[in-house]
């Protein structure tokens, strides 16, 4: 009698993690309705409608083409986002009359005070026609998401360097599908959907950052999974982190790169 009461209670506790599991297993994601409710085709349309929850409205060109929900980080009025990256001073760079900066050599690279994580950005540059040097130091800034991970800017036209290293490049991690440059001394565009990495309790990364760019609204780069920072010499690193700065390079080199009309919307 008591091997039965055991074996019925074990028979028991078994099928209650089987009607578990099953009941977790017929979940769609979606309509959220069981799966055994569907094996029936609908017979009327408002069987497979949704109704809620209602996306947020934007007005997509609220002011001067920005969305409204976009956090505005730089108009060309003055740099209340931003502080230098070296001492969370001022910013030094130059404020141009025509509502852009320029990076001003050997002061350093700038960040914005606050922090984020997954985005699409907004972020319009252009190279010196002055600037005639070559390969990498011929206008040679760089757009850093999260502190860490960064997209190239450099001026290509007539100009080789390594193709992992060259305009719209995850700096020497991913290559740009094409160039899709303007002349020098033109404004260029990139907008960016960037999804920040995923690390555990343990700070063990559990999900890469992916990063698509449009540059001049040309895919260049296309949901590519960032292997970790963005290294000059050595292998990607993948220290847990949150949220962090966005990052514009002053690269050393009398770059002269200007940048203007900056927003991004958090996702």
């Amino acid at each position: 009698m008591k091997h039965l009461s055991l074996f019925l209670a074990f028979f028991i506790i078994i099928s209650c993690n089987k009607k578990q599991q099953n009941k977790d297993d017929t979940v769609n994601f979606i309509t959220d309705a069981p799966l055994e409710a569907q094996k029936k085709e609908p017979a009327k349309p408002e069987e497979t409608e949704i109704w809620k929850p209602k996306p947020l409205i934007v007005n997509p060109y609220k002011k001067n083409g920005v969305p409204s929900d976009a956090i505005i980080l730089f108009d060309g009025q003055n740099f209340d986002a931003w502080i230098s990256s070296k001492d969370s001073t001022e910013v030094k760079w130059i404020l141009n009359t025509d509502g852009s900066m320029t990076v001003k050599d050997k002061t350093g690279d700038i960040q914005t005070k606050k922090n984020f994580g997954s985005i699409q950005l907004h972020i319009e540059w252009k190279s010196s026609k002055e600037n005639t040097a070559t390969g990498q130091n011929r206008s040679n800034s760089g757009l850093f998401l999260q502190n860490r991970y960064e997209v190239q800017v450099l001026d290509n036209n007539a100009n080789d360097t390594y193709v992992n290293g060259q305009v719209g490049s995850v700096y020497k991690q991913s290559i740009p599908l094409v160039n899709a440059s303007v002349a020098t001394g033109e404004w260029n565009s990139y907008d960016i959907i960037y999804h920040s990495p995923i690390f555990d309790k343990s700070g063990i990364k559990t999900q890469s950052a992916t990063i698509t760019v449009l540059h001049n609204g040309v895919l260049i780069q296309d949901h590519f999974e960032i292997k970790g920072t963005t290294e000059y010499i050595g292998f990607p690193k993948n220290e847990s982190h949150g949220d962090a700065p966005l990052k514009l390079q002053d690269h050393y080199d009398n770059s002269r790169v200007s940048y203007r009309n900056i927003w991004l919307r958090e996702l």
